[in-house]
């Protein structure tokens, strides 16, 4: 082993990534493997901009990385659509290096933050503790007479980038130094932010989370204290306060509390009544008289009133919730190497897994008043999977709260009118499924007795105008062959909706996504971005402006400034430079689009080619699936880095694509993985490898194969098990290999309830005995996502079938071990043996 680690040593010294040889799988591919992340660093300028708006928001300046340690500072006037340097950096270097005694060049100014006069007159920045002011006009460097508005040179605005699922679960605590309460934020996979905790003063966050997810620290002013991505390993961050920055300004959500307040106190509104659960019943005790009222008598410990109350605003009325407990599933898991002691440690988890018997909530009316109970006819919510949103309107005249069923078929917003009556608002029901974790957005606009609601009822995901008291839809306010994505903001005011939209541009790749703007009667659609790639946003404070920013996989970020009013074009900013990366020998990602099973429908899908790729040779196919109906997962942003484009340089072609199944198209393409995740779009995503092969004939489609996690672990064995005659090798790594020894919310979403035959009959352990190919099974002992039993089932039944394959269990070790270091190193390693049939790094 020491005599490799030399090897890699002076091999990264004359390290060239253009080789003459197509030596795969071999020492120098692995070399070449784990330098091609490094050299991509710092090869790709131009690429980012961070305003920093002042004035009366016409004007803000940034600063641009242009070449190796090498940037400027740009000035923007977005009412006259005029982008310039923010001064002369010739001059100012020049006077610098005067006044400081030592070399500047114009393009490496020592200081990151600048600010302007009123009349912009003057350029302000710091080198060290020094204030300088630069006239642009005259040219002419002085010192002024104060400082108090110029910034730390270290105060730069700089924005969160999106989590990416890079490898396993890892510890993160955060210890808050500073004398203030700081917020905590986890960074989504869609670069939004996510707030977790408000952090005390001399406090510590502990949290599970995963390598390259991003989180983010902001103090009460909105500032950025930290920007941090996960690593493998402890994951610590002390933050004191003492170093703040200005983040980029996002469209808010700008959503209000629906309906009235949510009294959800022990206490009524005018302080009358005090409630409280006794002995399994509810008591409300007049807070003048201190005479106690009990309003139940039938509570017992398997059917009891909770202490989660609701009063009406007038405080006459109270629901109180009534329990129905189910069955509260454990799981065990034993550690067997822990760390603070010898012996094995025991470990228990609450974990439902699907079919299990629930809790059931069901609201109860009290009128206080009377003291007694009103009946309500439960029928219409009767058997939930949840209720939400539970609120009483301003007026007291009803309660209502949205009803997701379980088997989630039905959903509906229902409200409880004083006397008991139940009526139906909205009634949503799919002889599939209602995607409830992306797919479902409500606003309740109270001065009008509106509701906007999100739907895929015309077979695409919109959004209605809806009549409250009638229950009638008003109008679509969006409508076609496209998807609303996500809800941003509603201006009840100016009665318009900003949104995110896929495929709303024809001709472009449907994931791709475009801000837009609509009237609430669906009127004056306006697509405030625009280039052929997928988009992000930063509005002005006022909101007159917006900087979009737009990429894809095979292009570096553009950014322009556009109107708010209508999406025109104010100015280009920046584009993109990559032209430094090429000249190493970085391969682009290619974009590939081949017809889906039907004939009709375009399936997308990226390949990755390594360094040394020669298309007079042949290479292994290797694809890394992701088939989890709940996203789409086919990266669309550029990037120069990631575990697809490491394995690549092996001397394999990587793939990646969405098939049927997945989400953010139509519904009829989700509904392919409905009662049927054993699918997971395998003659899509076959039909499109053999369509490449014939673009690339490089693509050797005779050895193929297929790794993933999670939902990808079961996907990549389900291969091997109803495809084995198409791939020859896959890795499954902490997979749910039998929907019913897994998670139920994800697994009942997309499986169905009750628990059908088809459960198992698409179960990987069922199925085992038909193993064909090669096999490597990844699975962390401690995993709380998916049950570790689920792997070692199949691991039972494939020794039952007398089947050969690989097997790892790594002690202590969560959810996704083997996207870490030593899972991936494994995982290549499989791959070079079984596709290539050498011996790893030899």
């Amino acid at each position: 082993m020491m005599s490799f680690f030399r090897t890699v040593l002076f091999g990264v010294c004359s390290f060239c990534l253009v080789s003459p040889l197509l030596a795969q799988g071999k020492a120098e591919d692995y070399r070449r493997m784990e330098e091609v992340a490094r050299t991509a660093q710092g090869k790709v300028f131009r690429d980012d901009v961070v305003p920093h708006w002042f004035g009366e928001n016409d004007h803000f300046w940034y600063r641009v990385n242009i070449g190796p340690q090498q940037h400027e500072f740009i000035l923007v006037d977005a009412a006259a659509g005029k982008r310039e340097p923010a001064f002369d950096h010739a001059q100012l270097a020049q006077q610098l290096a005067d006044e400081l005694g030592r070399p500047i060049t114009a393009d490496k100014l020592p200081f990151q933050a600048i600010t302007f006069s009123d009349d912009l007159q003057n350029v302000m920045f710091r080198v060290g503790d020094q204030a300088y002011q630069y006239d642009r006009t005259e040219a002419k460097l002085t010192k002024p007479e104060t400082d108090a508005k110029i910034p730390a040179s270290d105060q730069i605005g700089r924005r969160p980038y999106p989590s990416l699922d890079k490898g396993g679960e890892a510890k993160l605590v955060i210890q808050n130094n500073s004398p203030d309460t700081n917020r905590v934020f986890w960074i989504n996979r869609d670069g939004r932010p996510q707030h977790y905790e408000d952090l005390e003063a001399n406090d510590e966050f502990q949290q599970r989370t995963f390598v390259g997810h991003v989180w983010m620290i902001l103090n009460q002013r909105g500032q950025a204290l930290a920007i941090y991505e996960a690593v493998d390993g402890d994951n610590r961050l002390t933050v004191d306060g003492k170093t703040a920055w200005d983040l980029p300004r996002r469209g808010g959500r700008g959503r209000r509390p629906p309906g009235g307040p949510r009294l959800t106190g022990r206490t009524s509104p005018d302080g009358k009544w005090a409630a409280s659960v006794e002995d399994y019943n509810l008591i409300v005790r007049n807070t003048k008289t201190d005479e106690d009222v009990r309003l139940t008598e039938d509570g017992t410990k398997d059917k009891y009133l909770n202490d989660r109350y609701y009063w009406s605003p007038d405080s006459r009325y109270l629901i109180a919730m009534q329990v129905t407990p189910g069955d509260d599933r454990h799981i065990y898991m034993v550690e067997s190497a822990p760390k603070d002691q010898l012996q094995p440690k025991l470990h228990e988890h609450s974990y439902a897994k699907p079919g299990d018997k629930l809790d059931i909530e069901c609201p109860r009316l009290f009128d206080l008043e009377k003291g007694e109970e009103i009946s309500v006819d439960n029928s219409l919510f009767a058997n939930p999977w949840d209720l939400s949103r539970m609120h009483w309107t301003a007026d007291s005249g009803e309660f209502r709260f949205l009803f997701n069923e379980r088997g989630h078929q039905v959903m509906r917003l229902l409200a409880i009118e004083p006397d008991g009556t139940v009526r139906t608002l909205i009634d949503e029901v799919s002889p599939t499924f209602i995607e409830y974790n992306r797919k479902v957005h409500l606003d309740e606009l109270a001065e009008t007795d509106e509701l906007i609601w999100m739907s895929e009822r015309s077979g695409w995901n919109h959004l209605y105008l809806i009549d409250a008291q009638t229950a009638k839809v008003k109008n679509p306010i969006t409508s076609g062959e496209w998807v609303v994505r996500e809800v941003e903001q509603v201006d009840q005011e100016k009665r318009q909706i900003w949104f995110t939209a896929g495929g709303i541009v024809p001709g472009e790749d449907p994931y791709y996504l475009h801000h837009c703007r609509v009237n609430f009667d669906g009127s004056d659609l306006t697509i405030l971005t625009a280039g052929d790639g997928t988009h992000t946003i930063d509005y002005s404070p006022d909101r007159r402006w917006l900087i979009d920013k737009y990429s894809r996989v095979d292009l570096p970020p553009v950014h322009t400034l556009r109107k708010v009013e209508d999406g025109s074009l104010v100015c280009p900013l920046e584009e993109g430079n990559h032209s430094a990366l090429l000249e190493t020998g970085w391969k682009p990602t290619e974009r590939f689009t081949a017809k889906a099973r039907d004939g009709k429908t375009d399936i997308y899908g990226i390949i990755y080619f390594p360094t040394n790729h020669d298309p007079a040779k042949q290479y292994p196919v290797i694809e890394y699936i992701y088939a989890g109906p709940h996203g789409a997962f086919v990266p669309k942003q550029f990037s120069t880095r990631n575990q697809c484009r490491q394995m690549a340089e092996l001397g394999f072609i990587v793939v990646q694509i969405d098939g049927m199944g997945t989400n953010f198209r139509s519904k009829t393409f989700h509904d392919v993985c409905w009662q049927n995740l054993a699918d997971s779009g395998f003659p899509d995503r076959i039909l499109w490898m053999q369509a490449a092969a014939e673009k690339f004939p490089s693509m050797n489609l005779d050895k193929v194969g297929i790794y993933g996690g999670s939902a990808g672990g079961q996907s990549a064995l389900g291969a091997m098990l109803s495809h084995g005659d198409f791939y020859d090798a896959a890795v499954a790594d902490c997979g749910c290999h039998d929907n019913r020894m897994d998670k139920i919310w994800w697994n009942e979403q997309w499986m169905g309830w009750p628990i059908g035959k088809h459960y198992e009959e698409q179960s990987n352990v069922t199925n085992a005995h038909k193993l064909q190919g090669d096999l490597f099974l990844i699975v962390g002992e401690l995993d709380t996502n998916v049950d570790p039993a689920s792997t070692m089932q199949v691991v039972d039944a494939l020794i039952k079938a007398n089947k050969d394959f690989d097997l790892l269990v790594v002690p202590g070790a969560g959810h996704g071990i083997g996207s870490g270091s030593y899972g991936m190193r494994r995982t290549r390693d499989f791959f070079v043996r079984k596709l290539h049939g050498v011996e790893p790094r030899r």
